[in-house]
């Protein structure tokens, strides 16, 4: 457990960035996938059910004994939060009301927000489209580890600690390679995240305020369903740099595909 990884680096390439040209040789080869392209009918009513279940958790919860709020924060609430925070990914690329509505789609990921307890869909939205345009960038790119996780989480003990703190991670590392100012939208989120905190704690006490905020902690670090992240993002075989997965977890993943 306290041995040192092998690798000490990360793998750099210098080949120019390969979505657009993935994306051009796709449609020449399969023009019919641009049917496909557009708003999901489905996904504004798959994130109201999902926002209402969670609320209905709230109340359920509220007057559990302690063990069993911690297992179903575990066990239920951390699987919708996650799926929540995927749902917040496909809203970001205007899947929810089209191009043509982008701001009916900020706003609507503010709602898909409040069951996750933690103000980051207006920001997600703005460094998630530079890991699109700029994948593997380095410096622009946030998602790729910075070269101090790099070094100090070399360990098989301290990539463990690394997973559970990952939602820590995720949240920081922008802050830190590539900070942005402050916008209206980010404000706003905060704003309506924070009051929506203060009304359930005022209304349920405790209990719920943990199972919302644990269950996202724990539904983005130490669990099956977050084994995503590492399969999208980091490489175990050389020259490949991300693994498909087509099981049973994209039903609560919108098929962003999982690790096996």
């Amino acid at each position: 457990m306290g041995n040192r990884v092998a690798r000490e680096d990360y793998e750099w390439v210098y080949t120019d960035q390969p979505h657009a040209d993935r994306r051009k040789e796709i449609l020449a080869k399969y023009p019919e996938i641009k049917s496909l392209m557009g708003p999901d009918q489905r996904l504004k009513w798959i994130v109201c059910m999902m926002v209402a279940i969670q609320f209905l958790a709230f109340y359920l919860v509220k007057d559990l004994d302690w063990k069993w709020v911690l297992f179903w924060t575990y066990a239920f609430g951390s699987c919708i939060n996650h799926s929540m925070t995927l749902a917040i990914h496909e809203i970001s690329h205007n899947t929810a009301f089209g191009n043509n509505k982008a701001m009916w789609n900020r706003y609507f990921a503010m709602f898909a927000n409040l069951p996750i307890g933690l103000p980051y869909s207006a920001s997600f939205k703005r460094y998630h489209l530079d890991h699109h345009r700029y994948l593997g960038g380095d410096g622009v790119d946030v998602d790729i580890p910075t070269e101090f996780e790099g070094w100090f989480f070399c360990t098989r003990f301290r990539k463990f600690i690394w997973i559970i703190l990952q939602p820590l991670f995720y949240a920081i590392r922008p802050l830190c390679i590539n900070p942005k100012p402050i916008t209206q939208l980010e404000v706003t989120n905060v704003a309506c995240q924070l009051t929506f905190d203060i009304l359930l704690y005022w209304l349920g006490g405790a209990k719920p305020l943990f199972y919302m905020l644990a269950g996202s902690m724990l539904g983005m670090g130490l669990h099956p369903i977050s084994g995503h992240f590492i399969a999208e993002h980091y490489m175990f075989l050389k020259g490949h740099e991300t693994y498909s997965y087509y099981g049973s977890l994209n039903l609560l993943t919108f098929n962003v595909g999982c690790s096996k």
